[in-house]
Parts: structure tokens; sequence; C-alpha cells
């Protein structure tokens, strides 16, 4: 609380300042040291108490403000005219100072060092916890990937298993279809030649004067005998000119008719 190791400078003794020491310090008559900010501070109400360990300071001497680094002047006069004795029982005293500064620096820095190995089990203790936590996590993730792994490779085989399935069902599909598209053309082919066979055996031919039966499901073609044959034919599609053409071009009327010779 009042020494750095590393050197021989005192540190303040304010719990929440603890910096070097330099220019002018306080010190008190319960061994202990501050800052000429704190101490001013501090010691300046009444009845001052020591920061450091509480004690009452109410002599006259229980408190004093020194400076650290004094002139050659001061060193060569605070202490002459004193007897030997005198001397050395003040440098006793200051030495058990230095003394008492040195050890609770020590303990300090010991406490320090046991809280912190404190904290340091604490976190150790804590980082075991949630490294174990993890680990559980861990596992248990490892498992249901593997799980997962397991699920999507029978997926997989099941989607090969549909995906054969409906390539067969494809190619029957298309062969059913060739089939159809061939019967269809097959029964197209002797439609048409079913309905030829009628027109070509049944229609009138003028050209020979022989009668044919009609095809019931196409509609007379008539065929023109010259040149005058298209207005000729096409007039009979009037009502006296029907009456004409059924009358005078119907060979089975002119057989049915007697014959009467003109002389």
């Amino acid at each position: 609380m009042a020494m750095s190791l590393c050197d021989d400078t005192l540190l303040c003794n304010f719990p929440k300042c603890r910096a070097k020491l330099s220019g002018f310090a306080w010190v008190t008559a319960c061994s202990h040291a501050f800052c000429d900010q704190h101490g001013s501070g501090e010691f300046s109400r009444s009845p001052a108490i020591c920061p450091a360990c509480s004690s009452a300071l109410s002599g006259k001497l229980d408190i004093v403000r020194t400076e650290l680094a004094p002139s050659e002047e001061y060193k060569a006069m605070v202490l002459a005219g004193l007897r030997p004795d005198i001397v050395l029982d003040i440098s006793s005293r200051a030495l058990a100072f230095w003394s008492y500064q040195t050890h609770q620096e020590r303990m300090y820095q010991e406490y320090s060092l046991s809280r912190a190995e404190v904290q340091l089990k604490q976190m150790e203790k804590v980082l075991t916890q949630q490294n174990q936590s993890r680990e559980l996590e861990l596992t248990a993730m490892r498992g249901e990937i593997a799980s997962l792994k397991k699920v999507m490779e029978e997926y997989k085989r099941k989607y090969s298993e549909v995906s054969e399935r409906l390539m067969e069902r494809n190619r029957q599909y298309q062969k059913l279809q060739g089939l159809y598209d061939s019967l269809r053309l097959r029964n197209m082919v002797v439609g048409v030649g079913e309905r030829d066979a009628p027109l070509q055996s049944g229609h009138y031919s003028f050209n020979t004067g022989v009668a044919r039966q009609a095809s019931p499901q196409g509609s007379p073609q008539f065929l023109s005998a010259g040149p005058e044959g298209d207005g000729r034919f096409f007039s009979c599609l009037e009502p006296d000119g029907a009456k004409t053409f059924f009358q005078f071009s119907s060979p089975s009327r002119d057989r049915g008719r007697p014959f009467i010779k003109k002389h």
C-alpha cells in the first residue's frame, strides 16, 4: 500500500489513489503517507482522521507535510547539533516508517495476488462448465447431424426409386402414345377409303349416261359436259331449272315413260 517493489518510491496510501509520491507528501503518526492532493483535502477537516486506518490524529505533530527531495542546505542543518544517539533514534524511526511501508506494500501485493488467483479459479471453473456445456451441445448436434444424414440418404433412395418408376411410366406412356397414333392414323385411312368407295361407284356420269348411287355422306358431284356445261348445271339450282333437270336428265324416268314415235 505504500511502496513499489520495483523501485524505492513510496505510494499514496489513499485507497483509490496509489499514485507515486513526489514533491511534497503528508505523513502521519500511524505510519501512513498520502499525496499532497489527498492529504490537503483529508487533513483540512477537524478532527483529522487517517483515511487508511481511521485513526484519530489529534496531536500537533501527528500529521506532517514534508518535502520528499529536500535541498542540500536542509539536509546539512536538520540534524545539526543533535547528539549521536538522538540522530540514530531519529534515523531508526525513519527506517521503521520505511520498513512498515515496504511490509504494507508486500502484503497488499500478496492480497491482490490471492484475490486474482481466486478470481482466476472462479473463471476457470466457469470456463470449464461452459466448455462442458458446449461439448454436450456439440455432441447433441453431431447426433442430430448424423440422424439428418440418414434421413437425407433415405430420401435420396426414395427419390431414385420414384425417378426410375417415373421414367418407366414415361416409356410406357410414349409406347402407348405411339400405338394410339398409329391406330388413329389407320382408322383415318380406312374411313377415307370407305367414303371414297361409294363416291366412285354411286354418282351419275353424264358422259356415259349410267346412273350410280350417291354416297350418303357426300353431296352429288356435277361434271360439266362442255364449255357451256357450267351455266347449264348451275341453272339447275333454280326452281324451274331443277324441275327441268330432274325431268330430262334422269334415265330412270326415260325408261318408265312409253316410247311414242313421231311420224
